[in-house]
């Protein structure tokens, strides 16, 4: 026959006609115990009740009072004269059900009976009443819908969809695909910085789109390229701009997807989605956060012997470079951790290439600044150069948030258009913390942080290498009672002299109290941690040591649980740092007894303003002995501070004369 014959529309089998038929059965069976009730059972009228009893066929009888109902079970030798049946066919305890209109004419009538001798079996009372009918079904009945509806609940979560998929789909891939990953509406223009990385993502986006041209040169398409960098830096967008570019299908998982609790279960999705993918040909596979299921086999900790995540990684290796052929497939996989991941993982053939999206440096930092305030309603103060200056470090979901606090700071002021120091309030809001203007301090307490922190400053302003000081606050804010903000200079390399003098900025708060005060105090902990810190990487890793120099004890092997050096070359480290963090510390002593009369005046003028300046610093100690490529940028900023600050205090002073001149109104 011709295939435009009519089709017959058959019903798709459903799994839920099984579930339900073997529910009905358990129910019928658990209720009737293998028999019906009708075979067990027989009405008869009151007078044949009595010639029953009257011939000796009663076994037992029993009177509900409430129904005006008895029950006479028939002796076993008398049950195929009455019931016409045997007594395999009724059961053991057949009986039949009497009307009466009057207990105590049966009750005579038994005594009667008994008197003649033609009863002799039990006779008793029941008390069932109406209500037998709710009580069978809450007893019998309830628990088993109840069963029923719990195993129903598991077998969807299980299968993570309807019951029609039940356990038979948990190990179904849980990707997540785009037909046509244009469909994203990401492009490598949405990607701002990471030339680098977006070049060698272009040259994949080339292979999807002209697999021809490469591999007429008898080259081969890569299989997968693996993201590596810190948070925030734009992995999963670098991803789905690749997705964009290329128009092919995207399938977008995460490595704990992977990962349940049912042996078996991962390495069966790695199956399915690498099978859906062959099916869709070309097209991108992107499994962010692979270390979830990629981590080195020899550093996990799990003691079991079929662990699951392993079985896992074995399918996921396979099926990526294995005996079978996966051609047209670009596997792209991101990570933080690329140092836990799994080496048979990393291999060529598997992951060809590893990309490093790194933090954003100066020009990069523009760039992502560019993207973000588009959006944003900005005025004539904004200067994009100077913010890139002020976000070293920042990765661009950082710039994000500060774009985003930078609004809504705007917003909560009243204004129209988000300025220069809403972005400067922003990024001291997520370096700093909020402000905590309302916190309490006593004079000597506030005495002492000032002196900590101009103990910093005094100590930055006289080291070459220390980063440019840009203001200093003693306004607790976040955890901590003050800070000092600088405008570091972005180093490729760090010699041993920048961090010797980063250390002895980082104790100039600690000589400050010891030498002002008398007494030290806890508020150099953070310090004191970064120092020790510093120190013992400059001695162990860097080998800045002069007892130990040029040996780095750097190990990456994490649950290793011996070091690889001795007891006697630990000592000599603690030794090493003692000795340079001492050095340091006598260091910044020094300079502050030279320098002893201006930190003094600059304590003073932070107990008085609570907030100063660098160009407050340079008039109390003169121009800093070496220039800066950033204090052009630093000199506006401070202008623009301090005329904030001035506007500040005097709308606080027009609130106050208000409030005062109110309340002699009121008098």
């Amino acid at each position: 026959m011709g295939g435009n014959g009519p089709k017959m529309n058959m019903p798709k089998f459903n799994m839920n006609w099984i579930y339900f038929i073997v529910i009905a059965v358990l129910i019928g069976l658990y209720m009737t115990g293998g028999t019906t009730e009708t075979e067990t059972r027989k009405q008869v009228a009151y007078s044949k009740f009595k010639d029953m009893v009257t011939a000796g066929y009663v076994n037992k009888i029993v009177i509900n009072k409430n129904q005006n109902e008895l029950r006479l079970y028939v002796k076993p030798e008398k049950v195929r004269e009455v019931f016409k049946q045997s007594v395999q066919q009724t059961g053991s305890d057949p009986f039949v059900t009497v009307e009466i209109g009057s207990v105590e004419q049966v009750e005579q009538f038994i005594s009667q009976m008994r008197a003649e001798q033609k009863f002799t079996g039990e006779f008793s009372y029941e008390n069932r009443n109406s209500n037998e009918v709710m009580n069978f079904l809450l007893y019998n009945i309830l628990p088993i819908v109840a069963i029923v509806a719990v195993w129903i609940f598991f077998m969807r979560r299980i299968g993570g969809g309807g019951m029609g998929s039940g356990i038979f789909s948990v190990g179904k891939s849980k990707a997540k695909m785009y037909e046509n990953g244009g469909n994203l509406n990401i492009t490598f223009k949405d990607v701002a910085g990471q030339a680098g990385a977006k070049q060698e993502m272009q040259e994949i986006v080339d292979f999807l789109k002209n697999p021809q041209k490469y591999t007429e040169l008898g080259g081969k398409i890569p299989k997968g390229a693996l993201l590596v960098g810190p948070p925030g830096t734009g992995k999963t967008l670098m991803a789905k701009a690749v997705a964009g570019e290329a128009g092919v299908p995207f399938f977008s998982m995460s490595g704990s997807d992977f990962v349940e609790m049912f042996v078996g279960v991962g390495a069966s999705r790695v199956r399915d989605l690498f099978q859906q993918a062959k099916s869709k040909a070309p097209c991108i596979i992107f499994i962010d956060e692979i270390d979830a299921v990629g981590r080195a086999r020899s550093k996990n900790p799990a003691m079991g012997g079929n662990d699951e995540r392993e079985n896992t990684l074995n399918a996921l290796l396979t099926e990526m470079d294995g005996f079978g052929t996966n051609s047209g497939i670009i596997t792209l996989a991101a990570t933080n951790r690329a140092d836990m991941l799994d080496s048979a993982l990393l291999r060529a053939g598997r992951f060809d290439r590893q990309i490093h999206v790194d933090l954003p440096d100066l020009n990069e930092r523009r760039e992502v600044f560019n993207v973000h305030l588009k959006p944003l309603k900005l005025d004539e103060t904004v200067d994009i150069d100077f913010l890139a200056r002020q976000t070293p470090g920042f990765s661009g979901a950082d710039i994000a948030n500060v774009c985003n606090e930078a609004a809504l700071i705007a917003a909560r002021h009243n204004r129209e258009k988000v300025g220069k120091q809403d972005f400067l309030d922003a990024v001291d809001r997520i370096i700093g913390g909020l402000e905590k203007k309302t916190k309490v301090m006593t004079e000597a307490e506030k005495r002492s942080i000032a002196i900590h922190e101009a103990g910093h400053a005094t100590i930055s302003w006289f080291t070459e290498f220390a980063n440019p000081l840009v203001k200093v606050s003693i306004v607790p804010r976040g955890r901590a009672l003050g800070a000092a903000w600088y405008l570091p200079e972005e180093r490729v390399l760090q010699t041993k002299q920048a961090m010797l003098d980063e250390m002895c900025s980082l104790l100039g708060g600690r000589a400050a109290e010891e030498l002002f005060i008398g007494q030290i105090s806890t508020g150099a902990m953070n310090d004191l941690e970064r120092t020790t810190k510093q120190a013992y990487g400059m001695i162990a890793f860097a080998g800045m040591s002069d007892r130990l120099p040029n040996i780095c004890y750097y190990n990456n092997q994490e649950y290793q649980f011996q070091r690889p050096y001795s007891e006697q070359t630990a000592k000599l480290m603690d030794d090493e740092v003692l000795k340079m963090i001492n050095e340091q510390y006598d260091r910044a002593k020094k300079i502050l007894t030279e320098h002893k009369d201006g930190h003094a005046q600059l304590a003073q003028l932070l107990i008085d303003r609570e907030v100063i300046f660098a160009d407050d610093v340079e008039k109390i100690f003169g121009p800093r002995p070496w220039t800066s490529r950033a204090e052009e940028l630093m000199e506006a900023q401070m202008r623009a501070d301090a005329e904030r600050m001035a506007e500040e205090r005097a709308k606080e002073l027009e609130a106050e004369e208000a409030k005062t001149e109110e309340e002699r109104r009121s008098e």
